[in-house]
């Protein structure tokens, strides 16, 4: 019966209206992320526009996280490869804000939760966690 009930009420709400909700939704998100990634980089010691700049916001990403900068072509033309750093990433980014596993599997998972925590929390940028391990 319940499924009955959402078909009903999907019959009811046009696409218009519901990219009505989606989208300001969607743009605060975006904003937020924004921001906290603005404010990630200045934590790090790195200028905040940075983080706006395709491309550029990466190769300062890999600096934060100490990685080396040729990451980027595999991040940008071999997607497995990229997915795999980009993993590597937020596991030596979160190293690199004191923080462990779990807070790392948090920024891979629901990053755009824990951008912000990491961003506006009271962790402390400790150095970039990649350049112990190379």
């Amino acid at each position: 019966m319940l499924p009955g009930r959402i078909s009903l009420l999907a019959q009811h709400i046009s696409t218009d209206e519901a990219m009505m909700v989606i989208v300001p939704i969607y743009g605060v998100i975006l904003i937020v992320l924004i921001v906290a990634s603005w404010k990630l980089f200045a934590k790090a010691g790195q200028p905040g526009w940075a983080s706006i700049i395709p491309i550029y916001n990466l190769v300062i990403l890999l600096q934060i996280v100490g990685r080396p900068t040729w990451w980027i072509a595999a991040i940008l033309f071999c997607p497995p490869v990229g997915l795999v750093f980009s993993v590597i990433m937020m596991v030596d980014l979160a190293k690199s804000f004191g923080k462990g596993g779990g807070f790392a599997a948090g920024l891979i998972l629901l990053g755009f939760i824990f951008f912000p925590i990491l961003a506006f929390g009271s962790s402390q940028y400790q150095g970039p966690a990649g350049a112990s391990t190379e």
